[in-house]
Order: C-alpha cells, then sequence, then structure tokens
C-alpha cells in the first residue's frame, strides 16, 4: 500500500469511500447541499488552499485525507469500510498535520461527531475538544498543537 498526494482525477474513487462509510456518512446530495462538490473540491486542489492525500491498495482508493491551508483545518479523513485499523488513518492525518505545520500553522482543527470511533480516533492522537459544531449541534470541534 502506498500514501501519496491526490489529485482531481482521486476525486471519483475519493468519492466512492466518502459515500461508503457508516459513522459520518453523507451522500453525493447531502454533501451537495453543505456546498461540497466535485467542482468546488477541484477549484480549491487547484488554487492551492486545499490539499489532499490518499491511501491505495492495488490501484485502488481505500482511504483519504484533505487539509484547508489558510484555515488550519483538517476536512476529511476516511477509511473504506474494511480497512480500518491498518495505520492508514494515522499516516494520511499525519501527512494533513505536516502540510499544515509547513504551511505556517502552529495548530489544526476539525470537527466530528460526538461521542464516535472518529472522535477516540483523534483524541488517542492529542487532540483535544474545544467546544461544539456552531453549524451542528451533534458534532465537536477538536483542537491539535502541531509539533
Amino acid at each position: 500500500m502506498t500514501v501519496r498526494r491526490a489529485t482531481a482525477g482521486d476525486l471519483a474513487q475519493i468519492t466512492a469511500v466518502r459515500t461508503a462509510v457508516e459513522e459520518n456518512h453523507l451522500s453525493i446530495e447531502q454533501m451537495a447541499e453543505r456546498g461540497i462538490t466535485r467542482e468546488m473540491i477541484v477549484s480549491e486542489l487547484t488554487s492551492g488552499i486545499l490539499a489532499a492525500w490518499v491511501a491505495e491498495e492495488d490501484c485502488k482508493i481505500i482511504a483519504f485525507s484533505m487539509a484547508y491551508r489558510d484555515g488550519g483545518q483538517v476536512f476529511a479523513l476516511f477509511t473504506l469500510p474494511g480497512f480500518e485499523r491498518r495505520g492508514w488513518g494515522s499516516r494520511l492525518l499525519d501527512e494533513a498535520l505536516a502540510w499544515l505545520k509547513a504551511n505556517g500553522h502552529a495548530e489544526a482543527w476539525l470537527s466530528t461527531g460526538r461521542g464516535t470511533i472518529a472522535q477516540h480516533f483523534y483524541e488517542r492522537r492529542g487532540w483535544r475538544i474545544v467546544g461544539d459544531a456552531p453549524d451542528d449541534s451533534e458534532d465537536v470541534v477538536l483542537l491539535k498543537t502541531l509539533e
């Protein structure tokens, strides 16, 4: 398996991973309602304000992460069901955090579902809850100091 920087050409497989997850699931329609469309992602990847990484096995994307340069946000980290607990989420998170640090951030933040496996994943890696997500009362905001 390999981890590499994602390109716009990876978006179909990235979307397949995103829509396959059970926890924090969003359909393509639900993502569009939140303004998350293929066009938006391509535009932001091209402009450089968004970066993404993928983990591949046998030329198939099985996990991905995304981060926003300007806001210091880890925007996405998802693993295809059946490929969890193999370390790929940690590696992809490390890539996003290293990129944010290289772009001048001393801290990174993200939001995730309250009481979820994802929340516990982040907390085990040193993230701390700093409050409720302003746009979703079921989500919490977590913060991590970048070392």
